[in-house]
Protein backbone atom coordinates (compact mmCIF):
# COMPACT_ATOMS: atom_id res chain seq x y z
CA UNK A 1 0.00 0.00 0.00
CA UNK A 2 1.53 3.36 -0.79
CA UNK A 3 1.65 6.35 1.21
CA UNK A 4 -0.95 8.90 0.37
CA UNK A 5 0.16 12.32 0.64
CA UNK A 6 -1.76 14.72 3.10
CA UNK A 7 -3.16 17.94 1.94
CA UNK A 8 -1.01 19.98 4.34
CA UNK A 9 2.23 18.65 2.47
CA UNK A 10 1.39 20.61 -0.89
CA UNK A 11 3.17 23.56 -0.59
CA UNK A 12 6.78 22.63 -1.25
CA UNK A 13 7.73 24.32 -4.32
CA UNK A 14 9.91 22.87 -6.51
CA UNK A 15 13.84 24.83 -7.56
CA UNK A 16 14.87 21.80 -8.36
CA UNK A 17 14.69 20.72 -12.23
CA UNK A 18 16.47 18.07 -14.94
CA UNK A 19 17.20 19.15 -18.36
CA UNK A 20 19.07 17.54 -21.13
CA UNK A 21 21.73 19.24 -23.53
CA UNK A 22 20.36 19.31 -27.04
CA UNK A 23 23.08 17.24 -28.41
CA UNK A 24 21.14 15.09 -30.67
CA UNK A 25 17.86 17.05 -30.71
CA UNK A 26 16.33 16.60 -34.08
CA UNK A 27 13.20 16.20 -36.32
CA UNK A 28 13.31 12.97 -38.13
CA UNK A 29 9.95 11.72 -37.21
CA UNK A 30 6.45 13.02 -37.05
CA UNK A 31 4.36 11.39 -33.79
CA UNK A 32 2.67 15.42 -33.64
CA UNK A 33 1.09 17.70 -35.65
CA UNK A 34 4.03 20.23 -35.16
CA UNK A 35 6.46 17.65 -36.85
CA UNK A 36 7.39 17.86 -40.40
CA UNK A 37 10.79 16.93 -41.91
CA UNK A 38 10.49 19.38 -43.92
CA UNK A 39 11.02 21.94 -41.25
CA UNK A 40 13.75 20.83 -39.66
CA UNK A 41 15.40 22.83 -36.57
CA UNK A 42 18.21 25.16 -36.86
CA UNK A 43 20.35 22.94 -34.74
CA UNK A 44 23.17 25.88 -33.81
CA UNK A 45 19.88 27.97 -33.35
CA UNK A 46 18.40 25.37 -30.64
CA UNK A 47 21.37 25.72 -28.68
CA UNK A 48 21.63 29.18 -28.52
CA UNK A 49 17.63 28.94 -27.23
CA UNK A 50 17.90 26.11 -24.80
CA UNK A 51 21.19 28.26 -23.19
CA UNK A 52 19.19 31.48 -22.66
CA UNK A 53 16.46 29.28 -21.27
CA UNK A 54 18.96 27.57 -18.99
CA UNK A 55 20.72 30.77 -18.25
CA UNK A 56 16.98 32.59 -17.16
CA UNK A 57 16.44 29.47 -14.71
CA UNK A 58 19.02 29.58 -13.08
CA UNK A 59 20.69 32.99 -13.32
CA UNK A 60 17.71 34.74 -13.07
CA UNK A 61 15.06 32.87 -11.43
CA UNK A 62 17.53 30.83 -8.57
CA UNK A 63 16.89 27.06 -10.07
CA UNK A 64 19.08 24.33 -9.81
CA UNK A 65 19.57 22.57 -12.42
CA UNK A 66 20.36 19.31 -13.14
CA UNK A 67 21.27 17.02 -16.34
CA UNK A 68 20.94 13.79 -17.99
CA UNK A 69 22.94 13.00 -21.04
CA UNK A 70 20.68 12.72 -24.54
CA UNK A 71 20.95 9.67 -25.89
CA UNK A 72 21.64 9.96 -29.92
CA UNK A 73 18.72 7.58 -30.84
CA UNK A 74 16.68 9.73 -28.38
CA UNK A 75 16.36 13.14 -30.22
CA UNK A 76 13.12 14.03 -27.99
CA UNK A 77 15.21 13.20 -25.19
CA UNK A 78 16.00 17.32 -24.71
CA UNK A 79 11.86 17.13 -23.37
CA UNK A 80 12.54 16.11 -20.09
CA UNK A 81 9.29 17.19 -18.92
CA UNK A 82 8.10 13.74 -19.77
CA UNK A 83 10.51 11.08 -18.38
CA UNK A 84 8.33 10.80 -15.35
CA UNK A 85 6.22 12.44 -12.52
CA UNK A 86 7.85 13.30 -9.15
CA UNK A 87 6.29 11.60 -5.81
CA UNK A 88 7.23 11.85 -2.40
CA UNK A 89 9.95 10.20 -0.42
CA UNK A 90 12.11 10.29 -3.45
CA UNK A 91 10.15 8.72 -5.78
CA UNK A 92 8.93 8.68 -9.64
CA UNK A 93 6.31 7.47 -11.52
CA UNK A 94 8.44 6.36 -14.73
CA UNK A 95 6.09 7.57 -18.10
CA UNK A 96 5.40 4.99 -20.59
CA UNK A 97 5.52 6.49 -23.77
CA UNK A 98 2.62 5.81 -26.23
CA UNK A 99 5.05 5.95 -29.32
CA UNK A 100 8.16 3.54 -29.81
CA UNK A 101 10.36 6.34 -31.14
CA UNK A 102 9.76 7.86 -27.52
CA UNK A 103 10.29 4.98 -26.08
CA UNK A 104 13.67 4.27 -26.42
CA UNK A 105 13.89 7.39 -24.01
CA UNK A 106 12.99 4.96 -20.89
CA UNK A 107 15.71 2.77 -19.51
CA UNK A 108 18.02 6.67 -19.87
CA UNK A 109 15.84 8.15 -17.86
CA UNK A 110 15.13 5.27 -15.43
CA UNK A 111 19.02 4.44 -15.08
CA UNK A 112 19.32 8.86 -14.24
CA UNK A 113 16.67 8.31 -11.53
CA UNK A 114 18.16 4.80 -9.77
CA UNK A 115 21.32 6.87 -10.51
CA UNK A 116 20.71 9.83 -8.39
CA UNK A 117 18.61 7.76 -5.49
CA UNK A 118 15.11 7.77 -6.64
CA UNK A 119 12.77 4.87 -6.05
CA UNK A 120 11.85 4.23 -9.81
CA UNK A 121 7.74 2.93 -10.44
CA UNK A 122 6.44 1.99 -12.99
CA UNK A 123 2.98 2.16 -15.22
CA UNK A 124 0.95 -1.06 -16.56
CA UNK A 125 2.48 -2.02 -19.70
CA UNK A 126 -0.97 -1.20 -21.45
CA UNK A 127 -1.52 2.05 -19.97
CA UNK A 128 0.02 5.01 -21.73
CA UNK A 129 1.41 8.14 -19.18
CA UNK A 130 3.75 10.72 -20.82
CA UNK A 131 4.73 12.33 -17.21
CA UNK A 132 4.74 15.87 -16.26
CA UNK A 133 3.78 16.37 -19.74
CA UNK A 134 0.57 15.22 -19.03
CA UNK A 135 -0.11 15.75 -14.94
CA UNK A 136 0.98 18.68 -12.16
CA UNK A 137 0.11 20.21 -9.22
CA UNK A 138 -2.36 23.08 -8.34
CA UNK A 139 -2.93 23.72 -5.02
CA UNK A 140 -4.44 20.45 -3.27
CA UNK A 141 -5.43 19.12 -7.15
CA UNK A 142 -3.74 16.95 -9.71
CA UNK A 143 -5.13 17.95 -12.92
CA UNK A 144 -4.29 15.57 -15.48
CA UNK A 145 -4.44 15.26 -19.31
CA UNK A 146 -5.63 12.02 -21.72
CA UNK A 147 -6.41 10.88 -25.15
CA UNK A 148 -3.59 12.41 -27.20
CA UNK A 149 -0.60 10.96 -25.39
CA UNK A 150 -2.14 9.59 -21.56
CA UNK A 151 -4.49 7.47 -21.13
CA UNK A 152 -6.92 7.81 -18.39
CA UNK A 153 -6.30 4.57 -16.61
CA UNK A 154 -3.09 6.32 -15.50
CA UNK A 155 -5.04 9.14 -13.52
CA UNK A 156 -6.22 6.31 -11.29
CA UNK A 157 -3.32 4.60 -10.55
CA UNK A 158 -1.56 8.30 -9.81
CA UNK A 159 -4.76 8.80 -7.43
CA UNK A 160 -3.94 5.94 -5.72
CA UNK A 161 -0.36 6.17 -5.35
CA UNK A 162 -1.03 9.69 -4.24
CA UNK A 163 -4.22 9.48 -2.37
CA UNK A 164 -5.22 13.32 -4.48
CA UNK A 165 -8.40 13.84 -6.24
CA UNK A 166 -6.98 13.90 -9.88
CA UNK A 167 -9.25 16.08 -12.23
CA UNK A 168 -8.79 14.51 -15.36
CA UNK A 169 -9.08 16.79 -18.80
CA UNK A 170 -9.48 15.63 -22.29
CA UNK A 171 -7.50 17.12 -24.99
CA UNK A 172 -9.71 17.16 -28.40
CA UNK A 173 -7.02 19.19 -30.50
CA UNK A 174 -4.11 16.86 -31.76
CA UNK A 175 -2.01 20.11 -31.59
CA UNK A 176 -2.48 20.72 -28.00
CA UNK A 177 -1.17 16.49 -27.48
CA UNK A 178 -0.21 17.24 -23.73
CA UNK A 179 -1.69 18.43 -21.25
CA UNK A 180 1.35 21.45 -20.63
CA UNK A 181 0.54 22.94 -23.71
CA UNK A 182 -2.49 24.47 -23.18
CA UNK A 183 -2.60 24.56 -19.45
CA UNK A 184 -0.27 26.55 -17.33
CA UNK A 185 -0.78 25.96 -13.38
CA UNK A 186 0.19 29.40 -11.51
CA UNK A 187 -0.56 29.26 -7.33
CA UNK A 188 -4.09 27.83 -5.60
CA UNK A 189 -6.44 28.00 -7.78
CA UNK A 190 -4.77 29.94 -10.53
CA UNK A 191 -4.19 29.32 -13.91
CA UNK A 192 -3.89 30.20 -17.48
CA UNK A 193 -5.47 28.19 -20.38
CA UNK A 194 -6.32 27.70 -24.37
CA UNK A 195 -10.20 26.79 -24.04
CA UNK A 196 -10.63 25.46 -27.59
CA UNK A 197 -8.03 22.42 -26.40
CA UNK A 198 -10.39 21.03 -24.50
CA UNK A 199 -13.60 19.25 -24.76
CA UNK A 200 -16.65 21.31 -23.17
CA UNK A 201 -16.76 19.22 -19.68
CA UNK A 202 -12.86 19.62 -19.25
CA UNK A 203 -13.43 23.27 -20.23
CA UNK A 204 -16.07 23.28 -17.40
CA UNK A 205 -14.17 21.65 -14.90
CA UNK A 206 -11.53 24.17 -15.37
CA UNK A 207 -13.47 27.17 -15.21
CA UNK A 208 -15.80 25.43 -11.97
CA UNK A 209 -12.04 24.84 -10.07
CA UNK A 210 -9.52 27.59 -10.91
CA UNK A 211 -9.41 31.05 -11.40
CA UNK A 212 -8.80 30.50 -14.94
CA UNK A 213 -7.03 32.85 -17.59
CA UNK A 214 -8.07 32.39 -21.48
CA UNK A 215 -5.07 32.44 -24.02
CA UNK A 216 -5.87 33.85 -27.25
CA UNK A 217 -5.08 31.25 -30.59
CA UNK A 218 -2.58 33.50 -31.72
CA UNK A 219 -0.66 32.96 -28.16
CA UNK A 220 -1.92 29.41 -27.65
CA UNK A 221 0.13 29.06 -31.50
CA UNK A 222 3.21 30.32 -29.51
CA UNK A 223 3.34 28.30 -26.49
CA UNK A 224 2.41 30.60 -24.14
CA UNK A 225 1.12 27.39 -21.42
CA UNK A 226 4.43 25.73 -21.85
CA UNK A 227 6.10 27.90 -19.57
CA UNK A 228 8.27 27.53 -16.37
CA UNK A 229 6.77 28.93 -12.97
CA UNK A 230 9.09 29.23 -9.99
CA UNK A 231 7.41 31.40 -7.14
CA UNK A 232 6.53 34.50 -8.92
CA UNK A 233 8.85 34.25 -12.22
CA UNK A 234 7.94 33.07 -15.10
CA UNK A 235 10.21 31.54 -18.04
CA UNK A 236 7.87 32.13 -21.11
CA UNK A 237 8.23 31.25 -25.02
CA UNK A 238 8.79 35.31 -26.86
CA UNK A 239 5.99 36.80 -28.42
CA UNK A 240 3.09 36.49 -26.04
CA UNK A 241 2.21 40.26 -24.88
CA UNK A 242 -1.35 39.88 -23.42
CA UNK A 243 -0.28 36.24 -22.00
CA UNK A 244 2.91 38.79 -20.27
CA UNK A 245 0.86 41.51 -19.07
CA UNK A 246 -2.32 39.92 -17.94
CA UNK A 247 0.29 37.34 -15.66
CA UNK A 248 2.21 40.81 -14.96
CA UNK A 249 -0.70 42.49 -13.81
CA UNK A 250 -1.45 39.74 -11.18
CA UNK A 251 2.10 39.82 -9.85
CA UNK A 252 4.58 37.85 -11.67
CA UNK A 253 7.81 39.06 -13.03
CA UNK A 254 7.80 37.28 -16.81
CA UNK A 255 10.86 36.45 -18.65
CA UNK A 256 10.41 35.49 -22.39
CA UNK A 257 12.74 33.16 -24.15
CA UNK A 258 12.66 32.17 -27.89
CA UNK A 259 11.93 28.90 -28.49
CA UNK A 260 11.08 29.18 -32.53
CA UNK A 261 13.21 25.64 -32.96
CA UNK A 262 11.87 23.70 -30.06
CA UNK A 263 8.31 24.56 -31.33
CA UNK A 264 8.97 22.94 -34.28
CA UNK A 265 8.85 19.21 -32.63
CA UNK A 266 5.88 20.59 -30.72
CA UNK A 267 7.58 22.05 -27.51
CA UNK A 268 8.72 24.58 -25.99
CA UNK A 269 9.84 26.08 -22.26
CA UNK A 270 8.22 23.89 -19.84
CA UNK A 271 8.81 20.82 -22.33
CA UNK A 272 12.43 21.11 -21.69
CA UNK A 273 11.93 21.06 -17.68
CA UNK A 274 11.18 18.78 -15.58
CA UNK A 275 10.11 19.27 -11.75
CA UNK A 276 12.46 17.25 -9.47
CA UNK A 277 10.92 17.98 -6.26
CA UNK A 278 6.77 16.85 -5.98
CA UNK A 279 4.16 18.48 -4.80
CA UNK A 280 4.97 21.47 -6.76
CA UNK A 281 1.94 23.81 -5.75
Amino acid sequence: MQTAIKPEQKRVKSHNLLMSRPDSYDLIYEINAWMHKSNRPDKRLAWDQWNQLHDTLTQKMGANVELVQQAQEAPDMVFTANAGMMLPNKRVLLSHFRHPERQVEEPYFEQWFRDHGFEVLHMAEDCAFEGEGDAFWIGDYMVAGYRKRSDICSHHYLSELTGANVLSLELIDDRWYHLDTCFLPLKDRLAAYYPEAFDHYARRVIQEHFDAIPLSPEEALKFACNSVVIGDQIAMPAGCPNAKFALEERGYKVHEVPMTEFIKSGGACKCLVLQLDPLNS
